[in-house]
């Protein structure tokens, strides 16, 4: 089950029964109690979802937010490759945030094509990145055995001789 459904279900039911019960008592419109119980499904059916989605917006600030303001300390970088081509940036940083703190998640994608390499970097607190090396080097993630190295600086490739 979605999670957003698992949520929102028992607020959806509870709304559809409150109107049944409403337009019961109220014989203003001479209607049906089954179209009264379709009237409450389906206004509970487009209300709730709509204001667990607000409601989940305006409550909680995204976690990326509250883990970057947070976190002020060293931060190193992890490569991380053989990623499924259909894993997105939020299910790397779940993944390595079971392990510590993450700062930022780049997964790389082909300039032509716009497809993911099946690669990426991940920015994690310094004190946590042995530890989600050890613990994720060889994990299978998502039907694909990850690697996960410190990432190497970038060199330039000058050809050009000074």
């Amino acid at each position: 089950m979605l999670p957003t459904l698992r949520v929102s279900l028992p607020y959806t039911l509870a709304l559809a029964v409150l109107v049944y019960l409403g337009f019961t008592f109220l014989p203003v419109l001479g209607l049906a109690q089954e179209i009264l119980v379709v009237i409450g499904v389906l206004s509970a059916g487009i209300l709730v979802p709509l204001l667990v989605d607000v409601k989940g917006n305006i409550s909680e600030p995204s976690s990326e937010a509250k883990s970057v303001a947070e976190y002020k300390g060293e931060t190193t970088t992890l490569y991380v490759g053989n990623l499924p081509y259909r894993a997105n940036e939020d299910a790397v940083k779940e993944l390595f945030q079971r392990f510590g703190v993450v700062i930022n998640v780049r997964l790389m994608k082909d300039r032509q094509t716009g497809r993911r390499r099946g690669f990426g970097f991940v920015e994690v607190a310094a004190k946590d990145g042995t530890k989600m090396i050890q613990k994720l080097n060889d994990f299978n993630f998502q039907e694909r055995t990850l690697k996960v190295r410190e990432a190497k600086e970038r060199q330039d490739n000058d050809d050009t001789d000074e």
